[in-house]
């Protein structure tokens, strides 16, 4: 089986699916009065193990909606999903974001509050415990969140590097 490696991956454009994970207004004074604007983050993902996060910014919401995505498509990353869940715990960090996953029965679900819900839903991961430690600012609780995924490492790979079969990885 070929290694998989975390970092830009290419899929098919078709399958990806985006969330709107945060949506703001912001005003700009000027002499004539209030210029408004928005910003977007969007997270894109196939629910088969591949996510991106994307900001866009623009006057009218559906363009910065549209940038984002684009902006998203650039930054695809592949995480380890086994079995509907992940691997092992894992905390990330990014800003004064901390994040803190854990692997999950099946049925239990996704327990995550809103911006690690939509990234961890768009990688497809169906049974997971999170908890957002630090900052909730959606921007870099997305990125904490990924940094986490990234940190992962699948079963496969735990196997290969300490030189024995995958079910003694399990087992002990």
């Amino acid at each position: 089986m070929a290694k998989k490696k975390a970092g830009n991956v290419k899929p098919n454009e078709t399958e990806l699916k985006d969330k709107l994970v945060y949506l703001n207004r912001v005003a700009k004074v000027t002499k004539g009065g209030r210029t408004f604007s928005f910003a977007a983050v969007v997270v894109v993902g196939d629910e088969n193990g591949t996510v991106g996060h994307g900001l866009g910014k623009a006057r009218e919401v559906s363009e910065a909606i549209a940038k984002a995505v684009d902006d998203a498509k650039k930054n695809l990353v592949k995480v380890p999903v086994y079995k509907g869940t992940i691997p092992h715990e894992q905390v990330g960090k990014y800003g004064a974001s901390r994040v803190l996953i854990k692997p999950a029965a099946d049925g239990t679900g996704v327990i995550a509050g809103g911006a690690m819900r939509a990234v961890l839903e768009s990688a497809g991961i169906h049974n997971v415990l999170a908890k957002s430690l630090g900052s909730s600012n959606p921007h870099n609780v997305v990125k904490a969140t990924i940094d986490a995924l990234l940190k992962l490492r699948s079963p496969i790979e735990v196997a290969r590097q300490r030189g024995v079969d995958l079910d003694k990885v399990f087992n002990g």
